[in-house]
C-alpha cells in the first residue's frame, strides 16, 4: 500500500493517476475527504482508499499510515513546513512506513539563498537521520503555476525580476509519472533527481510565444525584486514570506543560471512534456 500525502495537489494528484494507470494499491489522504479528489471514481480498479489526515494532527497520521509500506510526502511551502514535514517523517518511521518519496527542491542546500529551500534541506538531512529509505524529488518550477499568473496576462503583461535569464519549467503530471516510477521501481528508488522539462524559457520568451498563441499583445514588464516583492504583497495579496519566496527564487535564477536535465528522458524513456504543449492546452485561460 503507497500512501500519498497531498493528494489533492498538483503533484500528489498527478501521482494518484499514475499510480492507478499501473493497477497499484494506493491511499490518498487529505484533510477534506468529504470533498471529491479531482479525476478519482469509484470506478478505479484497485480502488482508491480516500481517508483523513492533517500533519498538525498526529492521530491522523497514526492511522492514515498504518498497514502502508511507502509514502509519498509532498506538503505546500510555508514557514511551518519543516516542523510539519519532519513530524511527519518521524511518525511514518514509528509506524512501520519502509520507504518516503519527498518532493523538494532544487536550491536545498543549507547556505542557500532561498529561505525554503533551506528548509527542505533541513528536512532531507532529518530524512536521511531517520534511516528510512528514501528518494528525493527536486522539481523545478511547475508549469500548472503559470495559471497563477492569467489574470494578469489576460491584460497583456507579465511581471518579474529575471530579466533575460531563462527558467526551468517542469509539468505536475511528470513529476506524477517520476515519483510513480521510484515508489514502484527498485532501480530508481533511492535517488535524488533534480527534475525539468525539456527546455529552459525566459520570461520575454514566455511573453512572445503567448502573444502568437492568444493573439494579443504581451509583454514582459522586468522589476527591481523590491518592486516585484511590493506589488505581490499589496497587489497579489500574497503573504509577506510567499512574495519573498517568490523574489528569491526569481533572483537565484539570474545567480545561477537554469539549464535542463534528462532525468525524465533517462528515466521515464520518452521526453518530457513542453512547455508549449501546457500553454496550447490552457489557452483559453490566457486570453482576455
Amino acid at each position: 500500500m503507497i500512501v500519498v500525502m497531498g493528494a489533492t495537489g498538483a503533484t500528489g494528484n498527478a501521482l494518484l493517476h499514475s499510480l492507478l494507470t499501473l493497477g497499484t494499491p494506493v491511499r490518498a489522504l487529505t484533510r477534506t475527504p468529504h470533498r471529491p479528489i479531482p479525476g478519482i471514481t469509484g470506478a478505479h480498479q484497485p480502488p482508491v482508499e480516500v481517508q483523513y489526515a492533517d500533519a498538525t494532527d498526529p492521530h491522523s497520521l497514526r492511522t492514515a499510515f498504518k498497514g502502508a509500506s511507502q509514502l509519498f510526502l509532498a506538503m505546500a511551502n510555508s514557514p511551518a513546513q519543516v516542523e510539519l514535514e519532519t513530524r511527519v517523517i518521524d511518525i511514518a518511521a514509528h509506524t512501520g512506513i519502509g520507504h518516503i518519496v519527498k518532493i523538494s527542491a532544487p536550491a536545498a542546500e543549507p547556505d542557500s539563498p532561498v529561505v525554503i529551500s533551506r528548509g527542505h534541506h533541513a528536512i532531507e538531512e532529518h530524512l536521511r537521520a531517520s534511516g528510512l529509505a528514501h528518494t528525493i524529488l527536486r522539481p523545478y518550477a511547475f508549469t500548472q503555476n503559470l495559471l497563477r499568473l492569467a489574470p494578469t496576462i489576460a491584460q497583456g503583461i507579465i511581471l518579474g525580476t529575471t530579466g533575460d535569464a531563462p527558467c526551468n519549467y517542469i509539468d505536475c503530471r511528470d513529476i506524477g509519472d517520476i515519483a510513480a516510477a521510484a515508489l514502484t521501481r527498485p532501480d530508481i528508488a533511492g535517488g535524488a533527481y533534480t527534475l525539468t522539462g525539456p527546455e529552459a524559457v525566459s520570461y520575454p520568451t514566455l511573453a512572445s510565444r503567448l502573444t502568437t498563441l492568444t493573439g494579443n499583445q504581451i509583454r514582459y514588464v522586468n522589476l527591481t525584486p523590491n518592486e516585484l516583492r511590493d506589488n505581490l504583497i499589496h497587489n497579489a495579496h500574497m503573504p509577506t514570506w510567499l512574495a519573498d519566496h517568490v523574489t528569491e527564487i526569481q533572483q537565484l535564477a539570474i545567480a545561477r543560471p537554469e539549464t535542463p536535465t534528462t532525468t525524465v528522458i533517462d528515466i521515464l524513456g520518452r521526453q518530457p512534456r513542453t512547455l508549449d504543449a501546457f500553454l496550447h492546452e490552457h489557452h483559453a485561460h490566457f486570453r482576455r
